[in-house]
């Protein structure tokens, strides 16, 4: 069965353009808040998106069905992270919007504080751990495709998101 995102990537590589625009509006709050994560502000992570999506269509006529468009597309946004970074030549602070990127209930001031907690944990973990933690529970992605998109092995990517997980709930105690 061929799934609507199989359907559009087809369109777009036989000429349908106009299919991209219902493609990028289904990843795009997704790809927002990868990047949000991984951008020092807010305004840094909007170009990091417009970015990845004209990769993404220079790069689509290389790219083969297989299934894992989800993980090709954030392996564009996650070099396009890296390289705006060091174009910028930016730091990597840690920022509120890192905590805005995990659902937390809605909760009032409860809520603020939890983010603040969340953001002071995360502090703890180095950078490939707080990647982990990110793809697994903020983008909700499946583990086979947190391995294609950080180029770990499947069971390496099991490993270190345990050991994460473990780390952030100590932080967190």
């Amino acid at each position: 069965m061929v799934t609507r995102e199989e359907e559009l990537i087809e369109q777009i590589k036989n000429g349908k353009r106009e299919c991209l625009d219902e493609l990028i509006a289904f990843y795009y709050p997704a790809i927002l808040r990868y990047c949000l994560w991984h951008m020092p502000d807010r305004e840094s992570a909007m170009d990091a998106v417009q970015e990845t999506f004209l990769k993404l269509v220079r790069f689509l006529d290389k790219y083969e069905n297989r299934g894992a468009f989800r993980s090709f597309l954030y392996r564009i946004a996650a070099n396009t992270c890296i390289d705006l970074k060091r174009s910028r030549m930016a730091t990597e602070p840690l920022t509120e919007t890192v905590a805005e990127t995990i659902s937390v209930p809605e909760n009032g001031y409860q809520t603020v504080e939890d983010r603040q907690l969340l953001t002071g944990a995360l502090a703890h973990l180095d950078s490939q751990e707080r990647e982990l933690i990110l793809l697994r529970y903020g983008q909700e992605l499946k583990l086979r495709e947190i391995s294609d998109i950080t180029g770990l092995p499947l069971r390496t990517v099991q490993t270190k998101l345990f050991r994460a997980v473990k780390r952030l709930r100590e932080a967190l105690q």
